[in-house]
């Protein structure tokens, strides 16, 4: 009984601190966007597990700064593309974003921002906080598609949109303040 009451007692001023206001948000949350694959079904023999291409993002919010696709401080640099932890691609298939083709595997995203054209980086360097970019580890620069938004986005989002009909393809697309960028996905053939 006197270990019970020891317990509660070491525990609770740590109750009490966070009863009391000392909790703190962070200041980005995480984004998930995510495309289902479904293999073809064999007669007879039990459903194919999903194949998935999955993108896990930090998502960073404005707060009033002034944000054309990055903060001002990241254009023209190479950008995590979000915050904290590294944006990583995971694909269980070969794929092909634009022009360059993607083996199946886990990637770091990052964006190659500049006042004209942006590009889309793939880099096999994985594990980091997106901050230690190796250019030498890159997989593909891909070009982007850029359009202004006509109402800004407060946060960064990034979206794995399917093609039509359940067809193996589609467009990968983030937004963040008044910039919107995109390229075309598809599964390897």
């Amino acid at each position: 009984m006197k270990r019970t009451i020891f317990l509660l007692a070491f525990a609770t001023p740590a109750l009490a601190s966070a009863q009391s206001g000392q909790l703190r948000s962070a200041p980005s949350g995480r984004g998930i966007t995510q495309v289902s694959l479904a293999p073809a079904r064999v007669e007879g023999q039990p459903a194919p597990k999903p194949l998935f291409i999955r993108i896990d993002y930090g998502q960073p919010h404005a707060r009033g700064r002034n944000v054309a696709g990055a903060l001002e401080a990241d254009i023209g640099k190479v950008w995590r593309l979000g915050a904290n932890e590294a944006t990583s691609l995971h694909t269980d298939v070969d794929i092909v974003l634009g022009e360059a083709t993607i083996p199946k595997g886990t990637y770091t995203l990052y964006a190659e921002t500049t006042p004209h054209a942006w590009k889309l980086i793939v880099n096999r360097r994985t594990g980091a906080e997106g901050l230690e970019y190796e250019a030498a580890a890159d997989v593909a620069k891909i070009p982007l598609k850029a359009r202004t938004l006509a109402t800004p986005l407060e946060s960064l989002t990034i979206w794995l949109i399917p093609g039509a009909e359940g067809a193996p393809n589609g467009e990968l697309r983030f937004a963040w303040g008044t910039l919107e960028h995109s390229v075309e996905w598809s599964v390897k053939q």
